[in-house]
């Protein structure tokens, strides 16, 4: 369908058509983290998308993408695929510099299906939302709200560990040094990376069980519809090759495991656990600090603890960024 921005057409596509278009012609759309990659998105909409409508726009100039609008919609609101307690950054997918057009020709599209309220979550400060399409939307009068709901922290990554430690305060290059000594005493300390897929799968199962052993919370959390998202989100990630698991292993036995993710110079540390008998080692807490570590020794440039304002994130130097929510009414 033409629409009046000459050159530019609007479709609604199906969730497999996403998959196309990481590596294909919108090779310049920007997927701004790892929570708006089709195989991410796929894996939520089939886990959870029971009960919206899938409104998956693509927008195109002369043939070629240049955003899409990842949405779901219930009645007449229109939110992200995906959700806050398993997608910690959402946002629009959008080639640079075509923002303004995108979202003017996204608005009018929604309106005429009937969609009169946007409720987008999952926000960082620099989410295109934020950026540009809160001052679109303002401009033409519309209705909006937005607040911070949620923290997330961050850490720039520099070039070696020992300039890693000296930048803590003494007090957590201290509590680092003294926890890791007294792990090292109790036994031989690894600290193993599973990067290739079939070894990435193979791990799953024993960081799933890590993870449900650690607090009755995250057992909780891991019921069994959760733990077949995290198979999805696994499978997609690691056939991408974007996931890792980590293990803090004692003796050889691992102790304590963190899923993350490698993605555009970034490890996104996702989810972690560990075995309770060994709590008095502070192994949870290490096995953070050894994925730091071999982040640096990747060369990767950012270590992002992801939503949560949890203490121990502080011990090991990050940095709090606030998350937002809006609400639009069209």
């Amino acid at each position: 369908m033409l629409l009046p921005f000459m050159g530019y057409s609007f479709s609604l596509e199906d969730i497999a058509s996403l998959g196309p278009l990481k590596a294909g012609p919108a090779g310049r759309l920007r997927w701004p983290s790892v929570f708006v990659l089709p195989g991410w998105l796929k894996a939520w909409w089939q886990a959870f998308g029971a009960g919206s409508s899938l409104f998956l726009g693509l927008i195109k100039r002369d043939d070629a993408v240049i955003g899409v609008a990842p949405l779901k919609v219930v009645g007449d609101t229109a939110s992200f695929i995906g959700d806050a307690s398993v997608c910690d950054y959402l946002d629009f997918v959008i080639s640079p510099g075509r923002e303004t057009e995108f979202f003017s020709i996204l608005f009018n599209e929604m309106k005429k299906r009937g969609i009169s309220h946007l409720e987008l979550e999952a926000l960082r400060p620099d989410a295109t939302v934020l950026g540009h399409l809160v001052g679109l939307a303002e401009g033409r009068q519309h209705s909006v709200s937005c607040r911070v709901v949620a923290a997330s922290l961050e850490l720039d990554l520099p070039a070696t560990w020992p300039e890693y430690l000296a930048a803590l305060t003494v007090k957590q290059r201290h509590e680092v040094r003294r926890r890791l000594r007294r792990l090292e005493e109790a036994g031989k300390v690894g600290f193993r990376v599973l990067r290739r897929q079939p070894e990435v799968l193979g791990g799953l199962d024993t960081f799933i069980r890590l993870l449900r052993q650690s607090r009755q919370d995250k057992a909780r959390f891991m019921d069994e519809p959760m733990k077949t998202f995290f198979e999805l989100v696994a499978g997609a990630m690691a056939e991408a090759g974007l996931l890792r698991l980590g293990f803090l292993e004692l003796d050889k036995t691992p102790v304590a495991a963190v899923m993350y993710f490698d993605y555009n110079d970034t490890i996104y540390l996702y989810n972690s656990g560990y075995d309770p008998r060994y709590g008095g080692l502070s192994v949870g807490l290490l096995s953070k600090a050894l994925c730091i570590k071999d982040s640096i020794e990747q060369g990767k440039g950012r270590f992002d603890f992801l939503k949560g304002a949890e203490v121990y994130k502080y011990r090991l130097g990050g940095h709090k960024i606030p998350l937002y929510q809006c609400r639009i009414d069209l």
